[in-house]
């Protein structure tokens, strides 16, 4: 009896610490992200995010709108919890992704590769739809906001459209890679 009571207390231990090591990633946002990063291996960024556009050619964003991995170092020592850096990381990269696809004719040769990423996005954000910019940190919250705001006067950047998927996959490895535990690429 006591050896049953001593599994079951090893197997709740064992729950809580998957809990707490997958911090609220849903096996939806993980099986998503995978299907991403996929569709984000470096052929395709350079074929359809470089060989496909004009030599360094770019497109406007807004200075928010891209999202280095020093970015969510900076949010991480500021004890910006993991959910609200992944809710950041989803805003911000399928906003880039909407941006390149809006500056392309339907007949591009990338325009179906940004549909399909575009697709995934919408996808993940159904997984994201059960946050509200309340549940996050303040600077995230305003950050979410700004990206949103449609008219705001803000920084405008210029940059490459194969930068933007590149930051979006770097951050989506350092943010998803433990939690879904991909392997290292």
């Amino acid at each position: 009896m006591a050896t049953v009571n001593m599994q079951q207390g090893y197997v709740a231990v064992l729950w809580v610490l998957a809990v707490l090591g997958m911090e609220a990633t849903a096996l939806g946002e993980c099986e998503l992200t995978r299907l991403l990063q996929d569709k984000l291996q470096y052929e395709m960024r350079l074929q359809y995010m470089k060989h496909y556009f004009p030599i360094n050619y770019t497109v406007q964003v807004q200075y928010e709108e891209v999202l280095r991995p020093s970015n969510i170092t900076r949010l991480r020592n500021g004890t910006v919890s993991e959910v609200a850096l992944r809710y950041l990381w989803f805003h911000v990269s399928s906003q880039a992704v909407l941006r390149i696809h809006e500056v392309l004719p339907e007949k591009h040769p990338s325009w179906k590769y940004t549909q399909e990423l575009y697709q995934l996005f919408d996808a993940l954000g159904k997984e994201y739809s059960k946050y509200r910019q309340s549940d996050v940190e303040a600077v995230v919250a305003d950050l979410v906001k700004l990206i949103h705001s449609a008219g705001v006067e803000s920084r405008k950047k210029a940059v490459r459209p194969k930068a933007l998927l590149d930051n979006c996959l770097k951050v989506m490895r350092m943010l998803y890679g433990a939690p879904c535990q991909w392997e290292s690429t």
